[in-house]
């Protein structure tokens, strides 16, 4: 079976969806990719919410997107994904047209540093809350880590409780279909 990038899936299925001007959410900054992926197609006059518990990962994006980004583009937040609702502006709540996580671990960063379920969940939570009808949450996650195998496992589990009136969930996977395979969760909201 060939092996397919999940983000570069992710991204696929995100650029046509973006427009200058929208709001986006990288739940999990990480080195700052998709940062500057969902910056790329809001600029000039969107935003781009960025979350992370460690600041090596916001300065990672920081300077990842500083050549390439208006300041009034990019608001990094040093604090759990949990906290999004919280974080985000009141009148951009049910506004947010793309939010993406990317679950595990910082590459090349403490691999002991993981998203936690509990916190990935009440993310979810809030995410589902923010998007516009007709957004989308792209939620990339790893069973083959030290507690990715949970994680992903309730995410599934989460998808499966929403309202198919008012969301539709794929899941696509990069190689086979098996227990330990990452795996791309695509959450749109129909309504």
């Amino acid at each position: 079976m060939k092996r397919i990038s999940l983000v570069k899936e992710a991204h696929n299925l995100i650029k046509d969806k973006l427009q200058p001007g929208d709001i986006a959410i990288d739940a999990t900054v990480g080195n700052g990719h998709d940062t500057l992926f969902l910056l790329e197609h809001i600029m000039p006059t969107g935003r781009v919410y960025g979350f992370d518990i460690q600041q090596a990962a916001l300065d990672s994006a920081r300077a990842r997107c500083e050549q390439f980004s208006r300041p009034d583009c990019l608001t990094l937040i040093h604090a759990s994904h949990a906290r999004m609702t919280e974080k985000i502006p009141g009148q951009q709540h049910g506004k947010i047209s793309v939010i993406m996580f990317n679950l595990g671990y910082l590459p090349g960063g403490d691999k002991s540093i993981i998203t936690q379920t509990d916190s990935t969940l009440q993310a979810l939570n809030s995410a589902s809350r923010l998007l516009t009808p007709g957004g989308l949450i792209t939620i990339l996650a790893y069973p083959g880590h030290a507690g990715g195998d949970r994680e992903t496992e309730q995410v599934e589990h989460w998808c499966g409780q929403l309202d198919k009136q008012a969301f539709k969930v794929d899941t696509i996977y990069g190689a086979e279909h098996k227990d330990s395979a990452p795996r791309l969760f695509v959450v749109r909201k129909t309504q």
